[in-house]
């Protein structure tokens, strides 16, 4: 598969849609020698044009139901340290979740969190096709290049999929410090997980406030359908607000990372299967 430039369009010329210059995701280059590839989903909660704010008020745009409040900086400092490449979705996940299968009822979101999404209201199948084919696929696609590019130089490399999730939900406050969700493939989530818990600082929830295993999801479509080594990271948003928190965290996974990542076993192409159901071999 062709390897993808830097920022990614719909093809141009097909009409005169001004959607098709929006950049559907982010590309920050790195050395695929370093075994690591970052992810980031919720990265933007930022729309095309021509479809304004969703018919929402700016500030519903700005919670955690339009991106990972703190992910996308946490990444991008994360990959400068460890200079692994990284790919960031430049779109709301109010537009449409890439860390759903495109069969997910939850893909495009009507109501989210208490809000009514007035412009998902009334999103018909052809709405939702051009949605996947403009912002959703290209995302994917640039994740599957990075990845068939890595095994082309031999390398076969770990995925880790950084998110963010809320302080308190439903007038709850969440203990966690950071979260580390997964399916079936143990490799790189243990790992994370006694490492992050290490220092005696933290806790990390596992497979909790969340849990890991969702058919067709982003870690399920290039982790478990590949056989490569991944785990998704979730950060508390009130951690990662501002750029010293994100700094903070960034330093302390770029510590830890390269150790975890010296493992041979995370750059084995292994099948463990998934907890919902069954999975077409490799």
């Amino acid at each position: 598969m062709r390897r993808l430039a830097t920022e990614e369009t719909a093809p141009a010329g097909q009409d005169d849609d001004p959607t098709h210059a929006f950049a559907a995701f982010e590309h920050l280059p790195g050395t695929l020698e370093a075994g690591l590839i970052l992810l980031c989903d919720h990265a933007s909660n930022a729309l095309p044009p021509g479809y304004g704010s969703l018919g929402l008020p700016r500030a519903e745009l700005e919670r955690h139901i339009g991106y990972d409040i703190g992910a996308a900086g946490v990444t991008r400092m994360l990959a400068h340290r460890l200079g692994c490449p990284a790919l960031l979705t430049r779109f709301s996940r109010l537009l449409i979740d890439p860390n759903r299968g495109e069969d997910d009822p939850t893909l495009v979101m009507r109501l989210s969190d208490g809000a009514v999404v007035p412009g998902n209201r009334n999103v018909d199948g052809a709405e939702v096709e051009r949605r996947l084919e403009r912002y959703h696929r290209p995302y994917h696609a640039a994740v599957e290049a990075e990845i068939d590019a890595a095994l082309a130089k031999g390398v076969v490399p770990a995925i880790l999929s950084m998110h963010s999730f809320t302080a308190v939900w439903r007038g709850l406050a969440r203990p966690w410090h950071a979260a580390v969700l997964w399916d079936s493939d143990p490799r790189f989530t243990r790992e994370l997980i006694d490492a992050l818990g290490a220092p005696g600082d933290l806790m990390v929830g596992d497979n909790e406030p969340y849990d890991g295993a969702l058919r067709g999801d982003c870690m399920y479509r290039h982790g478990t359908l590949r056989g490569l080594a991944h785990t998704l990271l979730e950060i508390r948003q009130d951690l990662i607000t501002d750029e010293d928190g994100q700094r903070e965290w960034a330093d302390r996974l770029a510590g830890l990372l390269p150790d975890i990542l010296a493992k041979r076993e995370l750059h084995e192409v292994r099948s463990f299967g998934s907890r919902t159901g069954p999975v077409p071999p490799i």
